[in-house]
């Protein structure tokens, strides 16, 4: 396999859009389904031309022979939560379990580190073992479950709100 890891550029945001509807089709485990964002290609490049040079939010692309395969992105909260960032990650079903989650949360945590950030949120559902575990591997520590998180045809569903705390910047363990 021949897999990338690169920052998403205005380029991307037709290949995005349609990337996004393609795995919210495949799975649950998203805030979305197969309708995707409701954003059409020029808002998508705009916002993606916006992140390419912030020290707040990044976007990156697992792509194979120029295909995204899976992204990953970090928002930086505002004011008085400036410390922390939000973190979403999804990879197209047909390439779950070959490493790609863990590549794109390797380049996020190096742009968090970079640029001050000192604690990551995410919230996942409850029942996705597989997401769970690869957080956990990263050292993610479960706060709580959030009941009814989701609303899934229906139906509700939990999410469990996880957090890593980063180094400060400065902060050297020996």
């Amino acid at each position: 396999m021949s897999m990338t890891i690169e920052k998403a550029t205005s380029s991307d945001a037709a290949e995005l859009l349609a990337y996004l509807r393609q795995v919210g089709a495949e799975t649950d485990n998203l805030t979305f389904g197969a309708e995707g964002l409701p954003f059409g290609v020029e808002a998508e490049a705009a916002y993606l031309a916006q992140l390419e040079h912030s020290q707040d939010d990044l976007m990156v692309l697992a792509k194979e022979n120029g295909k995204i395969i899976g992204i990953a992105s970090l928002s930086r909260l505002p004011r008085r939560m400036a410390h922390r960032g939000d973190f979403s990650i999804s990879v197209a079903k047909e390439y779950w379990n070959r490493g790609i989650g863990s590549r794109l949360l390797d380049a996020i945590l190096d742009f968090a580190g970079e640029n001050g950030f000192e604690v990551i949120d995410l919230q996942v559902r409850s029942d996705n073992a597989a997401a769970i575990h690869l957080y956990e591997k990263y050292g993610f520590r479960k706060i709580c479950t959030y009941p009814g998180f989701l609303k899934v045809r229906g139906q509700s569903v939990d999410a469990d709100l996880m957090y890593l705390t980063l180094a400060p910047a400065g902060d050297v363990c020996g």
